[in-house]
Protein backbone atom coordinates (compact mmCIF):
# COMPACT_ATOMS: atom_id res chain seq x y z
CA UNK A 1 0.00 0.00 0.00
CA UNK A 2 1.58 3.57 -0.66
CA UNK A 3 2.10 6.43 2.23
CA UNK A 4 0.57 9.53 1.18
CA UNK A 5 3.28 10.95 2.03
CA UNK A 6 5.40 9.21 -1.08
CA UNK A 7 2.37 10.41 -3.46
CA UNK A 8 3.82 13.01 -5.49
CA UNK A 9 2.92 16.79 -5.37
CA UNK A 10 2.15 16.68 -9.11
CA UNK A 11 -0.13 13.67 -8.63
CA UNK A 12 -2.35 15.67 -6.00
CA UNK A 13 -2.43 18.67 -8.18
CA UNK A 14 -3.20 16.41 -11.10
CA UNK A 15 -5.63 14.39 -9.46
CA UNK A 16 -7.43 18.29 -7.57
CA UNK A 17 -7.60 19.24 -11.45
CA UNK A 18 -9.58 15.41 -12.41
CA UNK A 19 -12.06 16.48 -9.63
CA UNK A 20 -13.02 19.81 -10.27
CA UNK A 21 -12.99 20.17 -14.34
CA UNK A 22 -14.34 17.81 -16.45
CA UNK A 23 -11.48 15.63 -17.11
CA UNK A 24 -12.54 11.57 -16.80
CA UNK A 25 -11.00 9.55 -14.99
CA UNK A 26 -9.59 7.38 -18.50
CA UNK A 27 -8.13 10.53 -18.64
CA UNK A 28 -6.53 11.08 -15.05
CA UNK A 29 -4.94 7.24 -15.25
CA UNK A 30 -3.92 8.15 -18.44
CA UNK A 31 -1.99 11.15 -17.56
CA UNK A 32 -0.92 9.59 -14.26
CA UNK A 33 0.56 7.04 -15.89
CA UNK A 34 3.02 8.85 -18.07
CA UNK A 35 4.84 9.62 -14.71
CA UNK A 36 7.54 7.48 -12.82
CA UNK A 37 8.73 9.03 -9.54
CA UNK A 38 11.30 7.71 -7.46
CA UNK A 39 10.80 3.94 -9.35
CA UNK A 40 7.03 4.61 -8.40
CA UNK A 41 4.51 4.19 -11.10
CA UNK A 42 2.62 7.87 -11.37
CA UNK A 43 -0.73 5.25 -12.14
CA UNK A 44 -0.04 3.33 -8.62
CA UNK A 45 -0.40 6.78 -6.68
CA UNK A 46 -3.29 8.00 -8.56
CA UNK A 47 -5.08 4.92 -8.25
CA UNK A 48 -4.38 5.46 -4.69
CA UNK A 49 -5.58 8.48 -4.57
CA UNK A 50 -9.34 7.32 -5.59
CA UNK A 51 -11.72 7.52 -3.11
CA UNK A 52 -12.57 4.54 -0.49
CA UNK A 53 -15.77 5.12 1.16
CA UNK A 54 -16.62 1.63 3.15
CA UNK A 55 -13.53 1.79 4.89
CA UNK A 56 -13.99 5.54 6.00
CA UNK A 57 -16.79 5.51 7.74
CA UNK A 58 -16.71 6.64 11.18
CA UNK A 59 -20.43 6.63 12.66
CA UNK A 60 -22.57 3.88 11.65
CA UNK A 61 -26.13 4.95 10.40
CA UNK A 62 -26.97 1.94 13.21
CA UNK A 63 -25.74 4.10 15.77
CA UNK A 64 -27.83 4.31 18.91
CA UNK A 65 -26.89 8.05 19.65
CA UNK A 66 -28.31 9.11 16.70
CA UNK A 67 -32.07 8.57 14.06
CA UNK A 68 -30.72 8.68 10.56
CA UNK A 69 -33.70 9.08 7.26
CA UNK A 70 -33.58 10.59 4.16
CA UNK A 71 -36.59 13.04 3.86
CA UNK A 72 -38.23 15.31 0.90
CA UNK A 73 -39.26 18.44 0.58
CA UNK A 74 -40.08 21.01 -1.75
CA UNK A 75 -37.71 23.35 -3.29
CA UNK A 76 -40.02 26.58 -5.27
CA UNK A 77 -37.60 27.64 -8.22
CA UNK A 78 -34.73 25.50 -7.68
CA UNK A 79 -33.61 22.50 -10.12
CA UNK A 80 -37.07 20.60 -10.53
CA UNK A 81 -39.41 21.85 -7.73
CA UNK A 82 -38.44 18.40 -5.16
CA UNK A 83 -35.47 17.64 -3.12
CA UNK A 84 -34.02 14.88 -0.86
CA UNK A 85 -31.66 15.13 1.75
CA UNK A 86 -30.10 12.86 4.45
CA UNK A 87 -31.52 14.21 7.57
CA UNK A 88 -29.58 12.84 11.22
CA UNK A 89 -31.45 13.44 14.22
CA UNK A 90 -29.95 13.32 17.82
CA UNK A 91 -31.30 9.98 19.82
CA UNK A 92 -31.97 12.32 22.77
CA UNK A 93 -34.93 14.56 22.94
CA UNK A 94 -35.13 18.26 21.16
CA UNK A 95 -35.14 20.64 20.16
CA UNK A 96 -31.79 21.02 18.37
CA UNK A 97 -29.60 23.33 16.81
CA UNK A 98 -29.92 22.78 13.02
CA UNK A 99 -26.63 22.41 10.73
CA UNK A 100 -26.67 21.67 7.31
CA UNK A 101 -23.85 19.62 5.41
CA UNK A 102 -23.16 20.33 1.99
CA UNK A 103 -21.59 18.16 -0.12
CA UNK A 104 -18.65 18.71 -3.05
CA UNK A 105 -19.10 19.04 -6.69
CA UNK A 106 -20.28 15.55 -7.00
CA UNK A 107 -23.44 14.63 -5.02
CA UNK A 108 -24.42 13.48 -1.74
CA UNK A 109 -21.79 10.20 -1.44
CA UNK A 110 -20.80 8.40 2.00
CA UNK A 111 -18.27 10.58 3.18
CA UNK A 112 -20.67 13.82 3.59
CA UNK A 113 -23.68 11.50 5.01
CA UNK A 114 -20.84 10.21 7.72
CA UNK A 115 -19.91 13.85 8.56
CA UNK A 116 -23.59 14.68 9.18
CA UNK A 117 -23.79 11.40 10.90
CA UNK A 118 -21.05 12.62 13.12
CA UNK A 119 -22.69 16.32 13.87
CA UNK A 120 -25.63 14.58 14.76
CA UNK A 121 -23.79 12.52 18.17
CA UNK A 122 -22.87 16.17 18.87
CA UNK A 123 -26.41 17.27 19.34
CA UNK A 124 -26.93 18.93 16.44
CA UNK A 125 -30.19 17.98 13.88
CA UNK A 126 -28.08 17.42 10.56
CA UNK A 127 -29.13 17.65 6.93
CA UNK A 128 -27.38 16.54 4.11
CA UNK A 129 -29.06 17.42 1.08
CA UNK A 130 -28.45 15.80 -2.46
CA UNK A 131 -28.11 18.26 -5.24
CA UNK A 132 -28.78 15.38 -7.84
CA UNK A 133 -32.00 14.13 -6.15
CA UNK A 134 -33.69 15.81 -9.02
CA UNK A 135 -32.03 13.90 -11.43
CA UNK A 136 -31.81 10.69 -9.55
CA UNK A 137 -29.84 10.96 -6.82
CA UNK A 138 -25.75 10.71 -6.05
CA UNK A 139 -24.98 7.65 -9.12
CA UNK A 140 -23.01 5.89 -6.68
CA UNK A 141 -19.38 7.01 -8.13
CA UNK A 142 -18.10 10.09 -7.90
CA UNK A 143 -16.89 10.52 -11.34
CA UNK A 144 -20.34 10.17 -12.76
CA UNK A 145 -21.95 12.27 -9.83
CA UNK A 146 -19.12 14.98 -11.02
CA UNK A 147 -20.55 14.80 -14.31
CA UNK A 148 -24.14 15.05 -13.49
CA UNK A 149 -23.63 18.11 -11.09
CA UNK A 150 -22.07 20.12 -13.83
CA UNK A 151 -24.46 19.63 -16.19
CA UNK A 152 -27.36 21.19 -13.87
CA UNK A 153 -28.38 24.98 -13.95
CA UNK A 154 -26.32 25.98 -10.99
CA UNK A 155 -28.42 28.88 -9.77
CA UNK A 156 -31.29 26.54 -9.62
CA UNK A 157 -28.91 24.25 -7.59
CA UNK A 158 -27.87 26.65 -4.81
CA UNK A 159 -31.91 27.85 -4.70
CA UNK A 160 -31.98 23.95 -3.82
CA UNK A 161 -28.83 24.43 -1.58
CA UNK A 162 -30.96 27.71 0.18
CA UNK A 163 -34.12 25.85 0.07
CA UNK A 164 -32.78 23.33 2.55
CA UNK A 165 -31.28 25.08 4.78
CA UNK A 166 -34.85 26.93 5.42
CA UNK A 167 -36.23 23.40 5.69
CA UNK A 168 -34.04 22.15 8.24
CA UNK A 169 -34.19 25.66 10.05
CA UNK A 170 -37.97 25.48 10.33
CA UNK A 171 -37.94 21.23 11.16
CA UNK A 172 -40.17 20.57 14.13
CA UNK A 173 -36.79 19.46 16.04
CA UNK A 174 -34.78 22.57 15.30
CA UNK A 175 -34.65 25.25 17.94
CA UNK A 176 -34.46 27.92 14.88
CA UNK A 177 -30.58 28.73 15.26
CA UNK A 178 -28.53 27.22 12.10
CA UNK A 179 -25.48 26.77 11.35
CA UNK A 180 -23.47 25.85 7.46
CA UNK A 181 -20.58 23.92 6.91
CA UNK A 182 -19.67 22.97 3.60
CA UNK A 183 -17.01 21.34 1.69
CA UNK A 184 -15.35 22.56 -1.71
CA UNK A 185 -18.24 23.31 -3.98
CA UNK A 186 -20.04 23.41 -0.47
CA UNK A 187 -18.20 25.56 1.01
CA UNK A 188 -18.30 28.14 -1.24
CA UNK A 189 -21.70 27.12 -1.44
CA UNK A 190 -21.66 27.90 2.66
CA UNK A 191 -20.35 31.34 1.62
CA UNK A 192 -23.81 32.22 -0.68
CA UNK A 193 -25.87 31.21 1.94
CA UNK A 194 -24.12 33.56 4.59
CA UNK A 195 -24.43 36.33 1.65
CA UNK A 196 -28.59 34.70 0.80
CA UNK A 197 -29.73 34.43 4.43
CA UNK A 198 -28.28 37.37 6.28
CA UNK A 199 -29.10 37.63 9.92
CA UNK A 200 -31.72 33.83 9.30
CA UNK A 201 -27.93 32.37 9.61
CA UNK A 202 -26.24 32.22 12.58
CA UNK A 203 -23.19 30.60 11.94
CA UNK A 204 -20.67 29.72 8.55
CA UNK A 205 -17.48 27.12 8.22
CA UNK A 206 -16.61 26.75 4.74
CA UNK A 207 -14.14 24.17 4.14
CA UNK A 208 -11.66 25.26 1.51
CA UNK A 209 -14.67 26.81 -0.66
CA UNK A 210 -14.58 29.53 -2.96
CA UNK A 211 -15.07 33.03 -2.08
CA UNK A 212 -18.06 35.28 -2.60
CA UNK A 213 -17.98 38.35 -4.90
CA UNK A 214 -16.35 41.18 -2.24
CA UNK A 215 -19.55 43.76 -2.72
CA UNK A 216 -21.78 41.03 -1.67
CA UNK A 217 -20.13 40.41 1.96
CA UNK A 218 -21.83 43.26 3.39
CA UNK A 219 -24.99 40.89 3.43
CA UNK A 220 -23.13 38.95 5.41
CA UNK A 221 -23.91 38.52 9.18
CA UNK A 222 -23.29 35.68 10.45
CA UNK A 223 -19.70 34.75 12.30
CA UNK A 224 -17.04 33.19 9.84
CA UNK A 225 -14.68 30.12 10.51
CA UNK A 226 -13.08 29.87 6.86
CA UNK A 227 -10.89 26.37 7.26
CA UNK A 228 -8.05 26.84 4.83
CA UNK A 229 -5.11 24.05 2.93
CA UNK A 230 -2.15 25.73 2.63
CA UNK A 231 -0.70 24.02 -0.40
CA UNK A 232 -4.18 25.00 -2.11
CA UNK A 233 -3.45 27.32 -4.78
CA UNK A 234 -6.82 28.15 -6.36
CA UNK A 235 -8.45 28.79 -3.13
CA UNK A 236 -6.12 30.70 -1.09
CA UNK A 237 -5.85 33.27 -4.21
CA UNK A 238 -9.23 34.42 -3.11
CA UNK A 239 -8.58 34.67 0.52
CA UNK A 240 -6.44 38.46 0.07
CA UNK A 241 -9.67 40.44 -1.68
CA UNK A 242 -12.67 38.00 0.53
CA UNK A 243 -10.73 39.38 3.78
CA UNK A 244 -10.75 43.26 2.75
CA UNK A 245 -14.18 42.81 2.21
CA UNK A 246 -14.77 41.01 5.64
CA UNK A 247 -12.45 43.38 7.17
CA UNK A 248 -14.30 46.93 5.72
CA UNK A 249 -17.74 45.50 6.29
CA UNK A 250 -16.79 44.42 10.25
CA UNK A 251 -17.62 41.33 9.96
CA UNK A 252 -16.59 38.13 12.79
CA UNK A 253 -14.23 36.04 10.96
CA UNK A 254 -11.13 33.92 11.85
CA UNK A 255 -8.92 31.63 9.28
CA UNK A 256 -7.27 28.85 10.25
CA UNK A 257 -4.83 27.87 7.29
CA UNK A 258 -3.53 24.27 8.34
CA UNK A 259 0.10 23.18 7.77
CA UNK A 260 0.95 20.57 5.01
CA UNK A 261 -2.44 19.61 3.85
CA UNK A 262 -4.09 20.27 0.41
CA UNK A 263 -7.39 20.82 -1.04
CA UNK A 264 -9.65 17.97 0.32
CA UNK A 265 -7.50 17.54 3.51
CA UNK A 266 -10.68 16.66 5.99
CA UNK A 267 -12.45 13.60 3.26
CA UNK A 268 -11.16 10.84 4.91
CA UNK A 269 -11.77 8.45 1.92
CA UNK A 270 -8.24 9.23 0.07
CA UNK A 271 -4.82 9.61 1.06
CA UNK A 272 -5.62 13.92 0.73
CA UNK A 273 -7.04 13.35 4.29
CA UNK A 274 -4.76 14.73 6.82
CA UNK A 275 -5.98 13.20 10.29
CA UNK A 276 -4.32 15.43 12.83
CA UNK A 277 -5.35 18.85 10.65
CA UNK A 278 -8.59 17.47 9.85
CA UNK A 279 -9.51 16.16 13.29
CA UNK A 280 -8.44 19.70 14.72
CA UNK A 281 -10.85 21.79 12.03
CA UNK A 282 -13.96 19.58 13.22
CA UNK A 283 -13.24 20.14 16.82
CA UNK A 284 -13.09 24.10 15.94
CA UNK A 285 -15.97 23.93 13.80
CA UNK A 286 -18.30 21.78 16.11
CA UNK A 287 -17.16 24.50 18.77
CA UNK A 288 -17.79 27.01 16.62
CA UNK A 289 -21.39 26.13 16.25
CA UNK A 290 -21.94 24.82 19.95
CA UNK A 291 -21.05 28.99 20.59
CA UNK A 292 -23.45 30.46 18.01
CA UNK A 293 -26.03 28.46 18.08
CA UNK A 294 -26.28 27.75 21.64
Amino acid sequence: MIDPKDIDRRLYDLYDEYCHTIMSRRDFLQKASAMTIAGVSGLAMAQALLPRYAEAQTISFTDERIRATYVDYPSPGGTSGDMRGYLVEPAAEGPHPAVIVIHENRGLNPYIEDVARRFATMGFLALAPDGLSPVGGYPGNDDDGKVLQKSLDQDQLKTDMLNSARYVQSHESSTGKLGSVGFCWGGGVTNYLAVEMGVNLHAAVPFYGAAPDSEQVKDITAPLMVQAAEMDDRINAMWPGFEAALQANGNDYVRYLYEDTGHGFHNNSTPRFNEDMAALAEQRTMEFFKKHLA
